[in-house]
């Protein structure tokens, strides 16, 4: 797909318009890519289907957009983005992956010390280079190397939600070809890791030259590193590899469990088959030279005394101990843990009145063809002006639209796609935690919400002490529900914030606060950890989106497999409530 090429390129024109502080324009290429990142429907496909008039029609591209499209999908090129790169030529991206270093940042670098790169900016930190240049101290400099070292440690790791589409595509490819008799993906993405090293695929196959040769002439691949009759590696567009291997088909069960992991988990299978005088492989289970197991992926671990396990629970933390406590019919076997199918609704959504791409009816719409009974629209409040947050004022007029949207909603005249007469929106907020923990919008304004969430927003780097004071003042507020993206980290570009979390998590129990797992694919705040912490102290958690877009409603799944992966069961979350249930989460 061309789709993330296209947003990559528009990401860096926004970039680029910003250094060069060029007012409106960059948010119009922001919005841009924002779409094109989570459109379902190959950006080529449309334009062939229906041209320029076709492309104007994706939410956030306009005429001038539209041409560009059009020139990169005739010519592989952008001039636009061309000229920009001439004028300032810099590795905008990798740059800007570091935290705290935005477009500005870069144009200031490379105009004093004509810095290109990170490398280029680590020599400049490690000489004191940056603390002298106008604007920047010492402070700033040991930043951006504590930032650098992150990335570093990220290298070679893809998000989940940036694959997982891609995956999805080439499995649906390969499963219309009619030499595949069974595949399935393994690794670290069936086990829905947050992020990922490279993806394996498994087939069964009588003919695996056919589809071998199929693989390896896919679109969107820039480099085939083997081709054989069992085993092929790609490289894709998007820098990540992809093994695809055939097996047999009376070893696809054991095949199937050994290439999913965790290498931890399959250490301790392999130890308990041996216990039980077995010999377990990605052949099979094997008495002595007899194989009596490896058909199928549940026989595979009944065969060596355990029940088999949902794949996001195998990392060896505590499941394989659960399984044998549940085939001896014990307490705290393996929990039943959330299905995908459960969540009721979305309680952190965003629409165009703080600066989201949608309109709260469009929001609800996709909300309903989701089969949702309630979606909560929790616009950013006044700290967040680069969100355009809403003051108090403007949360009363919201509140007056969201009761005219509900009333057309449940009119039985009502004849949108998929109706539900039950459906709901509920007006919450995503309310700031200042620096000393208060929260920026008046609690007169608060009262009248539905549900108030809050959440950091600025000054990660708090000692540890005075973070942890700030956000459990923000949850003794009596209107705070929930708690947004508890840890505050973003994947791939910035750690947790210090806090102690034990106390966060007693203050959370104390105050009845929910905490939000964050489906967001750069955040999925909280972790499995912290969440499997949650749960076992009775906190109820939520899981939301953080959707700036209708296209990010989707985002739920990864949120759910988070949870999963926490070991958290539906009773854990509270949007998998009916509305009337849910909304007593909120009066107490």
């Amino acid at each position: 797909m061309k789709n993330q090429e296209l947003a990559k390129i528009f990401y860096e024109i926004a970039d680029f318009l910003e250094m060069e502080e060029i007012a409106f324009k960059p948010y119009a290429y922001q919005k841009a890519a924002i779409s094109l990142d989570t459109l379902e429907e190959d950006a080529a496909e449309i334009y062939k289907k229906g041209g320029l008039k076709a492309l104007e029609k994706i939410p956030g591209v306009g005429k001038s957009i539209a041409e560009k499209i059009e020139e990169y999908l005739k010519t592989g090129k952008i001039k636009h983005y061309q000229d920009l790169k001439k004028k300032m030529p810099v590795q905008i991206e990798e740059l800007t992956a570091i935290e705290g270093v935005g477009p500005k940042t870069v144009k200031a670098l490379y105009k004093s010390l004509k810095i290109k790169n990170i490398e280029d900016l680590e020599k400049a930190a490690r000489v004191h280079k940056i603390r002298g240049l106008p604007g920047f101290q010492e402070k700033t400099e040991k930043n951006i190397l504590q930032g650098i070292a992150f990335l570093k440690r990220s290298k070679g790791r893809f998000l989940l939600g940036e694959i997982l589409p891609q995956v999805k595509e080439i499995l649906g490819q390969l499963k219309t070809l009619k030499e595949v008799e069974q595949i399935s993906v393994a690794g670290s993405v069936r086990r829905m890791k947050e992020t990922i090293g490279d993806v394996d695929i498994l087939i069964v196959s009588k003919k695996p030259d056919k589809v071998m040769d199929f693989f390896v002439s896919m679109p969107g691949i820039i480099k085939v590193w083997a081709k054989g009759p069992t085993r092929s590696s790609i490289r894709v567009e998007q820098g990540f590899d992809i093994d695809l291997r055939v097996v047999a088909k009376k070893s696809y069960g054991s095949a199937l469990q050994y290439f999913t992991g965790s290498k931890e988990h399959n250490i301790a299978t392999r130890r308990l088959a041996i216990e039980k005088g077995l010999k377990l492989n990605e052949y099979g289970v094997f008495k002595n030279k007899k194989m009596i197991a490896g058909w199928r992926e549940p026989g595979v671990y009944r065969a060596i005394g355990l029940v088999w396990m949902p794949p996001e629970l195998r990392e060896n933390q505590g499941e394989i101990e659960a399984a044998l406590r549940q085939v001896q019919g014990k307490l705290n076997g393996l929990p039943k843990i959330i299905g995908y199918q459960d969540i009721k609704g979305d309680l952190h959504c965003h629409s165009d009145w703080d600066g989201g791409n949608n309109s709260i009816e469009k929001m609800a719409e996709a909300a309903q063809q989701m089969d949702y009974e309630y979606l909560g629209i929790t616009d950013h409040t006044k700290f967040l002006r680069i969100e355009q947050g809403l003051d108090e004022r403007q949360l009363a007029q919201q509140r007056k639209e969201i009761e005219k949207i509900n009333a057309k909603i449940q009119n039985p005249n009502y004849s949108k796609s998929n109706p539900k007469s039950k459906f709901q929106i509920l007006q919450g907020c995503e309310a700031n935690i200042l620096n000393d923990g208060s929260i920026d919008i008046k609690d007169e304004a608060l009262k009248k919400l539905d549900y108030a969430i809050a959440g950091i927003h600025s000054s990660f780097k708090m000692p540890k002490a005075k973070m942890t004071e700030r956000i459990i003042k923000a949850m003794k507020n009596p209107y705070i529900k929930i708690i947004s993206h508890p840890t505050g980290r973003i994947l791939k570009k910035r750690d947790e914030y210090q806090c102690d979390f034990e106390k966060i998590l007693r203050a959370a129990k104390t105050f009845g606060i929910v905490l939000e797992i964050n489906s967001q694919p750069r955040r999925l705040d909280l972790n499995d950890q912290n969440i499997r912490r949650a749960k076992e102290m009775g906190i109820k958690m939520v899981i939301n989106t953080d959707a700036h877009h209708t296209s990010h409603l989707r985002f739920m799944d990864l949120g759910i497999a988070q949870a999963r992966r926490g070991w958290a069961e539906k009773k854990d979350i509270i949007n998998t409530q009916p509305l009337d249930r849910l909304l007593k989460n909120f009066k107490k």
